[in-house]
Protein backbone atom coordinates (compact mmCIF):
# COMPACT_ATOMS: atom_id res chain seq x y z
CA UNK A 1 0.00 0.00 0.00
CA UNK A 2 2.85 2.35 0.85
CA UNK A 3 4.31 1.89 -2.64
CA UNK A 4 0.97 2.74 -4.27
CA UNK A 5 0.63 5.94 -2.27
CA UNK A 6 4.24 6.88 -3.01
CA UNK A 7 3.64 6.19 -6.70
CA UNK A 8 0.61 8.45 -6.66
CA UNK A 9 2.62 11.21 -5.01
CA UNK A 10 5.40 10.74 -7.55
CA UNK A 11 2.95 11.13 -10.42
CA UNK A 12 1.62 14.29 -8.83
CA UNK A 13 5.15 15.62 -8.58
CA UNK A 14 5.52 15.21 -12.33
CA UNK A 15 3.14 18.14 -12.80
CA UNK A 16 0.16 16.16 -13.96
CA UNK A 17 -1.91 17.67 -11.19
CA UNK A 18 -5.06 19.69 -11.69
CA UNK A 19 -4.82 23.41 -12.11
CA UNK A 20 -6.15 25.39 -9.21
CA UNK A 21 -8.05 27.50 -11.77
CA UNK A 22 -10.32 24.50 -12.37
CA UNK A 23 -11.89 24.96 -8.94
CA UNK A 24 -14.33 27.69 -7.81
CA UNK A 25 -12.72 30.61 -6.01
CA UNK A 26 -14.18 29.68 -2.62
CA UNK A 27 -12.97 26.05 -2.83
CA UNK A 28 -9.62 26.61 -4.55
CA UNK A 29 -7.69 27.53 -1.35
CA UNK A 30 -8.86 24.37 0.42
CA UNK A 31 -8.03 22.11 -2.52
CA UNK A 32 -4.56 23.61 -2.69
CA UNK A 33 -3.95 23.64 1.07
CA UNK A 34 -4.81 19.95 1.46
CA UNK A 35 -3.12 18.92 -1.84
CA UNK A 36 -6.35 17.56 -3.30
CA UNK A 37 -5.25 18.90 -6.69
CA UNK A 38 -2.33 16.47 -6.71
CA UNK A 39 -4.69 13.57 -7.43
CA UNK A 40 -8.10 14.97 -8.40
CA UNK A 41 -9.58 17.20 -11.07
CA UNK A 42 -13.11 18.53 -11.28
CA UNK A 43 -14.32 16.54 -14.28
CA UNK A 44 -11.43 14.33 -15.44
CA UNK A 45 -9.82 11.26 -13.93
CA UNK A 46 -6.28 11.90 -12.73
CA UNK A 47 -4.67 9.67 -10.11
CA UNK A 48 -8.00 9.58 -8.32
CA UNK A 49 -11.55 9.94 -9.60
CA UNK A 50 -12.93 13.22 -10.91
CA UNK A 51 -15.05 15.07 -8.39
CA UNK A 52 -18.01 14.83 -10.78
CA UNK A 53 -17.69 11.03 -10.54
CA UNK A 54 -17.56 11.21 -6.74
CA UNK A 55 -20.75 13.29 -6.82
CA UNK A 56 -22.47 10.58 -8.89
CA UNK A 57 -22.01 8.15 -5.97
CA UNK A 58 -24.58 10.22 -4.03
CA UNK A 59 -22.65 10.06 -0.77
CA UNK A 60 -23.95 12.32 1.98
CA UNK A 61 -21.70 15.20 3.04
CA UNK A 62 -21.01 13.31 6.26
CA UNK A 63 -19.94 10.20 4.32
CA UNK A 64 -17.55 12.24 2.17
CA UNK A 65 -16.05 13.79 5.32
CA UNK A 66 -15.59 10.27 6.71
CA UNK A 67 -14.00 9.07 3.46
CA UNK A 68 -11.58 12.01 3.37
CA UNK A 69 -10.25 10.96 6.80
CA UNK A 70 -10.57 7.20 6.24
CA UNK A 71 -10.73 6.31 2.54
CA UNK A 72 -12.14 2.95 1.50
CA UNK A 73 -10.25 1.68 -1.57
CA UNK A 74 -13.03 -0.86 -2.20
CA UNK A 75 -15.31 2.08 -3.11
CA UNK A 76 -13.06 2.94 -6.07
CA UNK A 77 -11.69 -0.19 -7.75
CA UNK A 78 -9.18 0.56 -10.47
CA UNK A 79 -7.68 3.53 -8.61
CA UNK A 80 -4.70 3.58 -6.27
CA UNK A 81 -5.73 3.83 -2.62
CA UNK A 82 -6.11 7.38 -1.34
CA UNK A 83 -3.99 8.35 1.64
CA UNK A 84 -5.99 9.15 4.76
CA UNK A 85 -6.30 12.92 5.05
CA UNK A 86 -6.80 13.17 8.81
CA UNK A 87 -5.22 16.63 8.74
CA UNK A 88 -8.32 18.15 7.09
CA UNK A 89 -10.45 19.76 9.82
CA UNK A 90 -14.11 18.74 9.79
CA UNK A 91 -15.23 22.31 8.99
CA UNK A 92 -13.08 22.36 5.84
CA UNK A 93 -14.04 18.79 4.91
CA UNK A 94 -17.74 19.77 5.10
CA UNK A 95 -17.10 22.68 2.72
CA UNK A 96 -15.33 20.35 0.30
CA UNK A 97 -18.07 17.70 0.57
CA UNK A 98 -20.82 20.27 0.01
CA UNK A 99 -19.06 21.51 -3.11
CA UNK A 100 -18.54 17.96 -4.41
CA UNK A 101 -22.22 17.23 -3.98
CA UNK A 102 -23.10 20.45 -5.77
CA UNK A 103 -21.58 18.87 -8.89
CA UNK A 104 -24.31 16.23 -9.03
CA UNK A 105 -26.49 16.78 -12.06
CA UNK A 106 -29.93 17.95 -11.06
CA UNK A 107 -32.82 16.35 -12.94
Amino acid sequence: MKKVVLSALFLAALSINAKAEDFPEDIKPLMTKYTCTACHKVDTRLVGPAYTDVAKKKYTNEKIVELIANPKPSNWPGYPPMAAMKNVPKEDAIKIATWINSLRKKK
